[in-house]
């Protein structure tokens, strides 16, 4: 089974895939936060520094780009290719209310006229792998039979179903019935992407899909980081080594940014994942939350390793 890590804007980005690489079982994909194609041709920042080479180095990178034209995603790919990058994948599965109200991510699943349009102009004019990330509709599941037999007419190098709509955000169940439709009639290889928070959750899934080759992981890293690992038979949830990384990405965040309560932020976001993973953490979890310099982060988190068991 090869297993990939979603792109998740804001927590997924490149000191935690490089923290992630060095302690943790490795991807075979790594999927950056979604990039803007800038008219003019520009990155900011963060885009440059998620795509420099040396950034990403010894990783399957694989940039994402957001956008519903075309002459703008054919324009980012190519300044991507000359960063060596073989592979890029397009974000249709967004589900964000402002991304949505642009016609872009799972806003775009509305369209589909225009987003076959989009991806017949891509396919004719750019030489490298495209992947697609894709929800199964905006409002109905029945509208993935329409957008399958899209995808069906490009030679994908992936097709990344979460087959929930645009509508459920992340409530409700992905619809299986829809991946097993997707199963059956793809004509471009699939990867599953949605709710596999643990070893059990893998078991029920490979159990009714045994023709599965792929899965993506997002929330179910970000809470347990061993999850790769555990689902091949190789490691089981380490305390110690969840201390030591985490203070490694601290390290990270504070050596990206000067002001130290940039670096607590991005520690929290991490820890709403990870805390689930904690009996009687809530004291603790709360801490945490509530800290405003390192110092304070640091006492709350050493607190709840020291006192919390793993359940």
């Amino acid at each position: 089974m090869k297993i990939y890590l979603a792109p998740m804007e804001g927590i997924t980005g490149e000191v935690y895939r490089r923290a992630y690489h060095t302690f943790f079982e490795p991807m075979d994909k790594y999927f950056t936060p979604f990039l803007n194609p800038n008219p003019k041709g520009k990155f900011s920042r963060q885009e440059w520094n998620e795509i420099l080479p040396e950034n990403n180095e010894g990783m399957y990178t694989v940039p994402q780009i957001l956008t519903n034209r075309a002459e703008d995603f054919i324009r980012l790919a190519r300044q991507l290719k000359e960063f060596g990058y073989e592979e890029v994948n397009l974000n249709l599965g967004c589900p964000s209310k402002t991304v949505v109200n642009r016609k872009r991510g799972s806003g775009f699943l509305f369209y589909p006229d225009e987003l076959n349009h989009f991806l017949a102009e891509v396919f004719d004019q750019l030489d490298m792998k495209i992947s697609i990330k894709t929800r199964s509709g905006k409002y109905d599941q029945e509208e993935f039979e329409e957008l399958l037999d899209i995808y069906n007419q490009y030679p994908l190098e992936e097709l990344i179903l979460h087959p929930r709509v645009q509508q459920d955000y992340y409530k409700n169940k992905p619809d299986w019935t829809t991946f097993a439709y997707a199963c059956r009639n793809s004509k471009n290889p699939l990867v599953y992407n949605g709710d596999i928070f643990c070893a059990e959750d893998y078991k029920i899934f490979q159990e009714k899909f045994p023709e599965a080759e792929c899965i993506m992981l997002g929330r179910g890293i970000l809470m347990n980081p061993f999850l790769p690992a555990v689902i091949k038979g190789k490691s089981t949830f380490d305390t110690k080594k969840i201390a030591t990384f985490c203070d490694h990405l601290l390290d990270a965040y504070i050596e990206k940014s000067p002001e130290e309560k940039n670096a607590v932020v991005k520690m929290k976001e991490l820890w709403w994942y990870l805390g689930k993973n904690f009996k009687n953490s809530e004291e603790y979890l709360t801490q945490i939350r509530k800290s405003q310099t390192i110092r304070e982060y640091r006492m709350a988190v050493e607190c709840l390793l020291k006192e919390c068991p793993y359940e």
